[in-house]
Order: structure tokens, then sequence, then C-alpha cells
């Protein structure tokens, strides 16, 4: 069992993943798949950070998901193939957000994108406290 102070803090980040996987669906129903691609990505990686928390470790700032799912996996084996899913985000969380992205993102790979997020999400959650979700 996570104590107060910390399970609190997880849940704070679980939040913030929940609040990015809800603003991301908004945005891809409305067309808008660059902003919805970057709300997927912070959205997994804010979930593989509250891991490391509830862990008790920490991370470092960074938005690199190939990182932080490797951390993640180091500290639970069966997170790996996860930590890989989540990983091909890792690029949506700048590419896509400024004037000059190298190419429009289709329907296609923004669905891949919230399936992966999801994934990431839940999976973190199964392996958290229940108390711990948002």
């Amino acid at each position: 069992m996570l104590e107060p102070l910390r399970l609190d803090e997880v849940r704070q980040w679980l939040k913030k993943a929940d609040e990015d996987l809800r603003l991301a669906e908004v945005a891809h129903k409305a067309g808008m798949y660059g902003p919805a691609t970057f709300h997927w990505q912070q959205a997994a990686e804010k979930a593989l950070k509250a891991f490391p928390i509830a862990r008790e470790r920490g991370f470092r700032k960074t938005h690199n998901l190939e990182e932080i799912g490797t951390a993640c996996a180091q500290l639970e084996p069966s997170l790996r193939q996860i930590a890989e899913e989540a990983a091909t985000l890792t690029t949506y969380a700048w590419e896509f957000r400024y004037p000059g992205s190298p190419r429009e993102i289709e329907e296609q790979e923004a669905v891949q994108a919230l399936r992966r997020a999801s994934l990431v999400f839940h999976e973190i959650l199964r392996r958290l406290p229940p108390e711990a979700s948002p």
C-alpha cells in the first residue's frame, strides 16, 4: 500500500494523464489529428511517470518515452512490451506542434496513437493499487 502523500502524487499524475486522453478524444473528433496525437503522447508520458513514483523512484525530466518506458520496465519487467509501444509516441511531443511540420497526420495514424496511449495508460493502472486510479 502506498503512503498517503505518494498515493496523492501518483493519483495527480494519472489524473493529468486521463485529462490528456480526454482532450485528445475531443481533438480527434474535430479532425485535429496533430493536437490529438500530442495529447495522447502526453497521456502515455504522465502515466509512465506515475509508475516510478509509486515504486518510490524518480525520473529524469524528459519527453522521451523510450527512456521513461525502459526505466519502468527495469522496475517491472512485464512492462517491456508496453514500453516499446509507448516509445513510438515520443515524436508526437514536438514534431507536429509547431509550424513547419514535416507532414500532416492521417486519421489512421491518429487511431494507432490512441490505441497505444490507451494501452499504456490502462496497463500502468492495472499494475498500481486500485486507490491510485484518478
